[in-house]
């Protein structure tokens, strides 16, 4: 669906912020900006049209054309729009998910941008994850943290506390299984959701770059620190930390274990979060804590989902799209497009404010604030397609059948070296 962009400024709630802003242009743009989005649901899609026309309204020379495509329809069109006909500005995702494009030669290099001061100072916790051989190319515009949602109530019924490490986390789950209960709901009938776990696992035993190193195929699954991260997770497992039969279950079909008091606590995104408070738990039930550290020593690096934009290198008007991508990151863009009554999600620049919700709040102040060792984008973002098809696989078969481990990641080395062709 193609749409020319007129929405009215006062819309977006941004006018003042125009006057003058910070980021207002130097110069006036013009020509043609052309602007592919995949935000196709209809809040998402109503919040970028209203960005766009403030954008539009700062640049009257500028004649914007927004091209609105279907989110799944978008993910096996990229390809062929990004090498003929490609627009200015696209929207795509972080880390492992740019690289092909990237390595094509499809996507323009914008480290120029994070040059500049303001946007390396408030956007430095994505930076990492906008990174390939050492330059940038693209700019993130929202992302959402995971953690651990627990029942308060449950936790202060057995008197437990936030744990401040991978002990005290255990030593809680004992508690809480003997109190009759499950430590973690998770439903892996659909994979991912392991994906997390694993993610946290890895990332605090042996940090963000050795994981990093892991998705890049730089390390064999067989490695001995692999091995250490699934000894610890198996610590969990064969304490009967988890519900049973999870395989059996979606993640929206583990939540009532959570919601009837069976479970204490789940990891996962804070997409989770409103599902919960709909079946009953209201705020003073629910609490978040971030995954606490394994390996003393090593920074804590968060699973933080990213959306992003980018400058397809065919691109016609370049300079309009900078100029679009810097608005883009902007403090009072930020706050504005991730409010609660547009993408209600967090804003990646640190300088911005966040509604005052509970857990946008303290996954604000994680990401931007608490999390030095970076952000990965989850496990099948970071790691390619293939490759993250077949370890979720095996992380299921993990959990239901720990013994299988050597047989598991014997075949997956197999798979890498198939992938990476090393």
């Amino acid at each position: 669906m193609r749409s020319m962009i007129k929405t009215s400024l006062a819309a977006f709630g941004l006018s003042a912020v125009m006057a003058g802003g910070a980021f207002a242009a130097s110069h006036s743009l013009s020509g043609d900006l052309k602007i592919f989005l995949d935000t196709s649901n209809p809040a998402p899609r109503a919040t970028m049209e209203a960005m766009i026309a403030e954008f539009q309204e700062m640049h009257p020379d500028l004649n914007v054309e927004t091209t609105v495509i279907d989110r799944e329809a978008y993910k096996t069109q990229i390809r062929n729009f990004l090498t003929a006909g490609a627009p200015d500005v696209a929207t795509w995702y972080a880390a492992n998910r740019m690289t092909p494009y990237v390595k094509a030669g499809l996507f323009e290099d914008v480290s120029d941008l994070w040059e500049d001061p303001e946007i390396a100072e408030n956007l430095a916790s994505t930076k990492g994850a906008m990174t390939i051989d050492g330059k940038q190319w693209g700019v993130p515009y929202t992302y959402y943290q995971w953690g651990v949602y627990y029942r308060k109530d449950i936790y202060d019924e057995l008197g437990l506390s936030e744990p401040a490490n991978w002990e005290e986390l255990k030593a809680n789950c004992q508690k809480i299984l003997d109190s009759g209960r499950k430590c973690f709901t998770i439903g892996t009938k659909f994979l991912w959701t392991a994906g997390g776990w694993f993610d946290y696992i890895n990332m605090r035993t042996h940090g963000f770059d050795f994981h990093m190193q892991l998705a890049n195929g730089e390390v064999k699954w067989t490695d001995d620190r692999v091995r250490e991260t699934f000894a610890k997770w198996r610590e969990l497992i064969d304490m009967g930390g988890y519900i049973d039969n999870h395989q059996t279950y979606s993640w929206q079909e583990s939540l009532p274990f959570l919601v009837n008091g069976e479970a204490a606590a789940i990891l996962k995104g804070n997409f989770a979060v409103a599902p919960l408070r709909e079946a009953g738990l209201d705020d003073s039930k629910l609490d978040f804590y971030q995954f606490p550290p394994i390996t003393e020593g090593v920074e804590l690096a968060e699973d933080a989902p990213t959306d992003t934009f980018h400058i397809p290198a065919n691109a016609e008007n370049k300079e309009a799209a900078r100029a679009f991508l810097k608005f883009v990151v902007s403090s009072n863009v930020q706050t504005q497009i991730n409010n609660g009554e547009n993408l209600g999600q967090l804003p990646v620049n640190a300088m911005s404010s966040v509604d005052d919700d509970k857990f946008l709040n303290e996954g604000f102040t994680m990401l931007s604030q608490n999390s030095p060792g970076g952000v990965a984008q989850f496990f099948d973002r970071d790691f390619p397609a293939e490759m993250a098809a077949e370890a979720m696989q095996g992380f299921q078969e993990f959990m239901v059948f720990p013994d299988n481990l050597d047989d598991i990641l014997a075949r997956l080395d197999k798979v890498q070296e198939r992938v990476y062709g090393n």
